[in-house]
């Protein structure tokens, strides 16, 4: 059985991952209308991953007794300067939940809610993948520069394909 307070912030993270899928979804529509077909693939493909760690927290939830809520959102801002503009936002939207996640990790321990705290390992390497995946973009788009960016455009998935394929994620 959840402990009401476990229960709280899941269901906190449950709004966080939902919005994360919101937010993919509306950088990928800016970089599909702004001739980035490339990485908006990359944006759609992270949008639909954000909403399946969404659906993971609601079915622990309620596997836990708890109730899941799925919450309004809020509307994700949907203009960028540039592709690394908008890698930017998106590393700094990981770190975001990188720390979210960890503070569930935390209330875990001082609960002693130890099967909560075994469920959230996988987010816990989920996070160091995704930061060290939208690191590695970043890099890519900076050697690249702002005159090459229709090769960067094409080979973007593969970037996913190798992070897909990294140890953290088999």
């Amino acid at each position: 059985m959840l402990k009401k307070k476990v229960e709280e912030i899941c269901n906190r993270q449950v709004e966080r991952e939902g919005y994360s899928s919101n937010l993919y979804l509306a950088m990928a529509v800016w970089a599909e209308t702004n001739g980035y077909p490339g990485v908006a693939d990359w944006l759609y493909a992270q949008a639909e991953e954000e909403k399946l760690h969404m659906l993971k927290f609601v079915k622990y939830i309620n596997e836990r007794g708890g109730k899941a809520v799925i919450p309004a959102m809020k509307k994700p801002v949907s203009e960028y300067k540039s592709v690394e503009n908008l890698f930017q936002e998106v590393l700094k939207h990981e770190e975001f939940v990188t720390a979210s996640i960890n503070e569930i990790v935390a209330l875990t321990l001082e609960e002693k809610d130890f099967n909560t705290q075994n469920f959230l390992q996988w987010f816990v390497t989920e996070q160091v993948e995704e930061e060290a995946s939208v690191r590695t973009i970043l890099d890519k788009v900076r050697l690249v520069g702002k005159n090459n960016m229709y090769q960067f455009d094409k080979d973007i998935m593969g970037l996913r394909a190798q992070a897909t394929n990294s140890p953290a994620t088999a």
